[in-house]
Formats: C-alpha cells, structure tokens, sequence
C-alpha cells in the first residue's frame, strides 16, 4: 500500500500508461532510483503549491482561448458530425472518443467551464470540487479505467494520488468500518466486526468479483451494436452469460442468499446508497459489483489540483483532435427535421447543425425541455414509469484550520449515527470529503478542505422568500456540521474560516439538472438493470449520453455510458462497421426487455 504517495500516470500517445511515484511526507530527495517504469521522487510542498498555482492559471487562459475561439471561430453554418450538449464526464468522454475516430464534433456548454457535476469552482485560494471527490477509472490495468483511456486516447496526461481508504463508515452501534484500498484488508476488517458471517461475507462480495472480473474482461463498446456484441460473446461466452445472468438482479437479494445479521445487511446497505442514492434491495446488482470491487481492482486516485483538471484536460484534447467546444452556450431547443434531430438552437438565437445530437443532459431535460412540444417517444414513457428523479443534494464548503483533524484522518468519511432508518431520509446519512488530505496544494496554508453533502430535495427549498432561504440554509448547515463535531472532529464550528452552502435549487441552476437531480432512481424494487435505457432514442439522429443512461449513476457509469454512446454514432454515422439487418433487430430486442421492467 502506498500511503500518501503521488502517483502520476502519464499518457503519452501510443495510449500506454507510466505510472510514477513519490512520498510528499519524506524531506529527503531520491534522484533517478528507476524501477521498470516505476520513478521514485518526492516534492517540496512550496513547490508543489506554485506548480498547481501555474496548472490553475494555465487552465484559465485556456478558458479563455476557447471561449474567444467558442465566439469567433465556430462556423453556424457548418455540418458537424455531432453535437453534444453539454460538457460533463459522459458528454465529453463520448466527444473526444468520437473526435479521435474522425468525427467533427461541437460540445455546447452552458456555463463558463467544462466538467458538469465533476468541474470545480475557486474561493479565497481555495479549489473546490463541485461533487464527489471519490474519483474511479483512473489505474493502468484492465478495461475499467475509462478515465484513463479517455485521457489517453487524446494525449493528455494527469497527476493522481492514491487513496488508501476508499471511505471509513460511521454507522449506528458505533460501527466502524473502513474500507481499505487492498482487497484482503477490507475483508479482514469486516470479518472481525462480523465474525458470524465470515463465510457470507465472502460470498457476497464474491459475487461482485466474478461480475468485474466478467466487465474487466470484455472490450467495452455500445451493448446496441450487435457486431461487437456478437463478436464479444464468441471470444468471451463465459463472461458474456454472466453479466445476462446478473442483469436482472439486485444487490440486495444476492447479499440476503448468505448474510442473515440484520447489521451486516444495513451495512451493505450504506455501500449501496454511496453508489446508488438507494438501498442494495434497489441497487443492480452489475453496478455494485462494477464499484464495490474497482475500488479495490483500479483504486481510488485524486487528481492532483482538484477534480476540474479531468474536464480540463478532455476539453483540451478535444480541442486538439480539430473538435470544439463552446461556452456560455445555452441550448434551448433541439431541432427536427421530419421526426429526425438535425440541429439546436440557443438561447442568444444562434442555431448549430449536425448529422447527430447527443444529450448529456438528463432525460427528463432532454424530453422535457429541449423538445418542447413534441410528443414523449413510447420508450420514455416505459422509462418514467419506472424511474423518478433521484433527489439532489444539500452541499456545504468549508475552509478550516488544520488542526482540527486528527492525525491521519481519512479522505472520504460516510456518518449516519444513530438510526438505520434515516440511511435514505433527507438530511439523515453525511458523506464528508477531505481532499486536501491527499492534496494539500488545493487549500492555502495551514487549512483544509471539507466537503460535505446530504441528500434533499428542491420541494423543501422552493417558495422561500430570499431572507427565509438564507436563514434555512444556515440552519440546516450549522446541524450538520454539528453533527460532525460530535461525531468527528471536536472543535469543527470554531475552525471554520470559510463556509459556502449550495442548495438542490444552486444545483439546478449551475448544472442545468431538472429539480437538481442527480439521475435516476427506480420507483419501486426494480429488475436489476432491465429498465434502463442505453444511448439511443425514439428519435431519429438523437442520442442520450450520462446517469440517466445505462449503467447509471456515478464517474465509472458516465464514463461507460460515453465509450458505448460514441461507438454507436460512429458505427450510425459510418466511422464503425454496421449491419442495418442486425441492429433493427438488436434494437427492437433490447426494447422488449426494458418492458419486462
């Protein structure tokens, strides 16, 4: 395990990865101690701390080179291969992926940076992440470092830290869990507070192995192909009728077939709404599997200089791949032609055509918003029938004095004290996020960073006269950081020297989310992942891209959501091998099944 280590993964173009690291906590200096392609170096933290000063600048004036090029060099007139509206993970992993294959691509976002939920904003020589700091995807193996492979596949290369604890628990009883970066510890540690359920423990978490073991294995591309998804079940028949096999399932009922103590499955529980905004009974059984053991497999790596860097960076490589991006770029209708999307139009007047749209907005805002007047496709119904918008978030920043965390504090922190029953209430479970444990360049000396969010919905925040708004948030903030202090960090309120406090209204504003969300969440026990929708659409030319696609929620999901959506339109666009025959029927296949949802 290497605690407190940097590790840079560098990506040079032939797409293989370097990883390098180097021990921030060591004063000594180790010079050209190579090992295979492993480099051992250690940073000053005054160094450290200009070279992400000089990152943060050079961002910015990128910012500002795209914008002028955003106003002055994208042609209204132009044919473009697709348009994607909106730039976060899923949006614009789908773009370079495309650009890269030869597809002329133009990414329309509103706001003035790219990113969406994972795009970060600056306060008082603070960098904030805007959501999760937990970020999965970035590692050199395997097929399920999407990431990795988005970034590579444009030249870019990105500085992480590995994180030895993915998330430490504090639950009801005084439950105490971390859950370790190496596989085995995490085991150990859980069979201890368990050791009645030693062999279900292994069990469950054994099934969620042998369905990453399965998604590792494949070469992931669009499951709306049938060419590449015949040609992966021929090479891979075993892996293939594994994951048909979990499709259906739930977490929570493969955890019930060998784990009987009612803790231990409340526990399970809490690994699930981490993942899912749900409890495990709610939670496919393919998307537990694919995060519960990544974490282990890949592990989770924080990009030096904050979350942003990694829109950042796919912007950049966009850009270099001969595609745009355009910001302050507010779409507000989608364009049809004789039932078949052509182009958008924006809010300044401005109209952009391409042989393809591709939506990172929500579904709800696609259908509801951007094809205004249009009649909801039949798949959208069965899809609203099944799903609802999940709730948004209450997020609050904070700048605090170091010292009020104790020695070796973890990054990432999941609380619910009291009640079980709370795991899924507005306000009840606080997951709290310290990046600056791991990188300390993202605070100004002497402070850290606190991050905390709990689930709520806009209902609670509407019609509130603006000074009743204030008060409230105050409110709810000062008891949830009260909560911490008495949980974890003892002093917390009079440690604070920065506090910003966002809303489910704050979301949909700078997000562009109906009501906030934060994706899809099934109305009722659903059949596992059945009911979600893949990239395509009722509409001829229109595609959906992010977490209310398939595989759903959370940076690895989006990100696969991205690869799968861009080999669709090449392949539709005639950049990838097609079979008209095969996927009229793949896709009337796949319809059928989202029914039996």
């Amino acid at each position: 395990m290497n605690l407190g280590c940097y590790q840079t993964i560098q990506f040079p173009r032939n797409g293989k990865a370097r990883f390098l690291f180097s021990n921030p906590l060591k004063s000594s200096h180790l010079k050209g101690n190579k090992i295979s392609s492993v480099k051992f170096r250690n940073f000053q933290s005054s160094q450290r701390r200009k070279d992400i000063t000089l990152m943060f600048k050079s961002m910015l004036s990128v910012d500002s080179v795209v914008e002028i090029e955003g106003k002055e060099g994208v042609n209204t007139e132009s044919k473009y291969d697709a348009i994607v509206i909106g730039s976060g993970i899923g949006g614009l992993v789908a773009a370079t992926h495309l650009a890269v294959k030869g597809a002329k691509v133009l990414v329309l976002e509103k706001y003035v940076i790219p990113g969406g939920s994972s795009g970060y904003y600056q306060r008082d020589g603070y960098t904030f992440d805007v959501g999760s700091s937990v970020m999965f995807g970035f590692s050199d193996k395997g097929n399920l470092n999407l990431i990795t492979q988005a970034l590579a596949a444009v030249g870019r290369e990105m500085e992480v830290i590995p994180d030895p604890t993915t998330v430490h628990f504090h639950l009801p009883n005084n439950l105490s869990v971390r859950v370790h970066k190496e596989y085995s510890e995490f085991i150990e540690e859980l069979r201890s507070k368990f050791p009645h359920e030693k062999e279900g423990i292994l069990r469950f978490y054994g099934e969620c192995w042998k369905i990453f073991n399965a998604l590792n294995s494949l070469q992931l591309k669009s499951l709306e192909e049938p060419i590449y998804l015949f040609g992966q079940f021929f090479q891979k028949p075993l892996e293939c009728l594994t994951l048909a096999y979990y499709l259906p399932q739930n977490a929570g009922h493969i955890a019930r077939k060998y784990v009987k103590d009612p803790q231990l499955l409340s526990f399970i529980d809490a690994e699930c709404f981490i993942v899912s905004t749900v409890n495990a009974l709610r939670t496919p059984m393919i998307n537990a599997g694919m995060v519960l053991c990544d974490r282990h497999f890949g592990g989770i790596n924080y990009p030096v200089g904050g979350v942003g860097g990694i829109a950042q960076s796919l912007a950049e490589g966009l850009i270099d791949q001969g595609s745009e991006i355009l910001y302050r770029a507010n779409v507000t209708n989608i364009i049809l032609d004789q039932g078949k999307a052509v182009g958008v139009s924006l809010s300044d007047g401005r109209e952009f055509f391409a042989r393809t749209i591709i939506s990172n907005a929500t579904r709800w805002d696609t259908f509801g918003k951007l094809l205004k007047g249009e009649n909801l496709p039949k798949e959208e119904e069965n899809f609203q029938k099944v799903y609802i918008k999940a709730p948004s978030f209450l997020s609050i920043h904070l700048g605090v004095k170091a010292d009020v965390l104790p020695p070796d504090t973890d990054c990432h922190h999941f609380v619910l004290e009291d009640d079980w029953t709370r795991l899924e209430e507005p306000y009840g479970s606080i997951f709290l996020s310290i990046p600056t444990v791991l990188d300390s360049s993202l605070a100004p000396k002497g402070r850290h960073i606190l991050h905390i969010f709990t689930t709520s919905s806009v209902e609670d925040w509407e019609g509130l006269p603006p000074k009743d708004y204030e008060a409230k948030k105050e409110l709810i903030a000062e008891e949830i950081i009260g909560r911490l202090e008495k949980k974890l960090f003892p002093g917390l309120k009079s440690s604070i020297v920065f506090k910003e406090v966002g809303t489910p209204k704050t979301h949909r504003r700078f997000l562009a989310r109906d009501m906030g969300t934060y994706g899809p969440m099934p109305r009722q026990i659903p059949k596992g992942l059945l009911g979600m929708p893949f990239n395509t659409t009722g509409i001829s030319g229109l595609y959906c891209v992010g977490d209310s696609c398939f595989p759903g929620q959370g940076v690895i999901a989006v990100a696969f959501s991205g690869v799968m959506c861009a080999h669709r339109v090449a392949a539709d666009i005639g950049l990838e091998k097609k079979s008209p025959v095969l996927d009229t029927a793949l896709l009337r296949l796949l319809g059928w099944l989202r029914t039996l949802a």
